[in-house]
């Protein structure tokens, strides 16, 4: 028998992912945000450009090869980059003013299939482009706040700033100081990050690199003007919303675009892989892909990584179920439930039952309704209905159904 891939699951009928979609785009489309959608086979020249070739996802994880054309490509492996191209593509960054976008899909990393990290996985992302605000950024936590909120869904919110090219290349110089220091001590990825992108080095997991790293210089201390303000204000704003973070020095994302605002939804209810959310803003990355200098801030959700802590609503009832009683009245069942599809949701059962079967699969199903024909309503030109949500039960005439 083939198999699907290691790491690469189906979706059965998961109402959890239905309903986390609808959700979270219901809240984007309450923010002015508008749907977009990229393509999954993009340039692998797009992703080390925007991601970065020191990070994890362009030297260990992308899904990357040569296609007939002599192409080098790979399937996405984030969402981001993607929507970045197709703004510059399609000359939004010279148009100007405001445009925010919301996307859906599944992205590619190779990296070791476990509870809640995929081969092939979904994001629920935003983008958000022409605002240099802080108030935009605080817009998007609370966003994603209003999301779990509608799920359910409690978190921890954390908080950084990267700074920007006023007082990152002073933080880099002191930290590869420090860095040179526990050249020897430090893993041989950080000692890689070292020369490439220093500042990924807080990102690492190694529990001896961290620990080093404690004693390590903060960005956080050595921040410029601009971005010490905005950072302060980013605070005001989610204090005056109720929105409680912590500050985490060490929060630099996985992607080498992020500039300013950082943050992370956190939780501790699936294990070791705990960000259920993050973003921030990326103000330089429309440039690198040669577009003019346009601000940005976006985010991010896994969303396989939060199914299991999805509150679900009870289920309710809707739309009918219509089932035949004998072979005779089915062609009767299809005209009618083909005309009731029209306005309601109609789920045909095209196999002739007891009254009693068709009741339970109706109920099944949820359906409002379940309308059956038998002999005696073929004959008298009628189906018989139950409201399953009511209790109560009529015969209705076919040309009034």
């Amino acid at each position: 028998m083939i198999r699907s891939l290691r790491g690469m699951n189906d979706i059965l009928s998961d109402a959890r992912f239905e309903y986390f979609i609808a959700t979270a785009t219901a809240v984007a489309r309450r923010y002015g945000f508008e749907y977009i959608e990229t393509p999954l086979l993009e340039e692998t020249a797009l992703f080390k450009r925007s991601v970065g070739e020191s990070s994890d996802i362009v030297g260990k994880e992308m899904y990357q090869f040569i296609d007939k054309g002599e192409n080098d490509v790979c399937l996405r492996p984030e969402g981001t980059a993607g929507v970045v191209r197709a703004f510059v593509q399609n000359k939004l960054d010279r148009k100007g003013g405001i445009h925010r976008f919301y996307y859906h899909g599944p992205m590619f990393r190779y990296e070791r299939p476990q509870k809640g990290r995929l081969r092939e996985f979904h994001q629920f992302g935003v983008e958000s482009f022409g605002v240099a605000s802080v108030l935009e950024d605080a817009s998007l936590i609370l966003m994603v706040a209003d999301i779990f909120k509608a799920l359910g869904i409690g978190y921890t919110l954390k908080l950084n700033s990267l700074g920007d090219s006023a007082c990152m290349p002073q933080y880099r110089e002191r930290l590869v100081n420090f860095l040179e220091l526990h050249v020897s001590e430090i893993c041989e990825d950080c000692q890689r990050r070292k020369a490439t992108n220093p500042i990924r080095v807080l990102d690492c997991k190694n529990e001896s690199c961290q620990a080093i790293y404690k004693e390590a210089p903060k960005l956080f201390d050595h921040l410029c003007n601009e971005c010490q303000s905005d950072f302060d204000r980013l605070r005001v704003l989610l204090d005056a919303h109720g929105v409680a973070y912590e500050i985490d020095t060490h929060l630099v994302r996985g992607l080498d675009y992020y500039s300013k605002t950082a943050f992370e939804f956190v939780s501790n209810e699936i294990g070791a892989q705990s960000a259920i959310a993050g973003g921030g803003r990326y103000d330089r990355l429309v440039e690198f892909l040669e577009g003019k200098a346009t601000p940005a801030v976006g985010f991010a959700i896994g969303v396989e990584r939060l199914l299991d802590l999805i509150k679900m609503p009870e289920p309710t009832r809707q739309g009918y179920y219509f089932g035949a009683l004998d072979e005779a009245a089915l062609e009767s069942v299809l005209r009618l439930g083909q005309m009731k599809r029209a306005c309601d949701l109609c789920v045909i059962e095209y196999e002739p039952k007891s009254l009693k079967a068709h009741l339970k699969g109706a109920d099944r199903i949820h359906a409002r309704y379940c309308a059956v024909i038998g002999e005696e309503e073929l004959a008298a030109g009628c189906v018989w209905v139950k409201d399953l949500q009511e209790g109560g039960e009529s015969r209705i005439a076919f040309d009034a159904f």
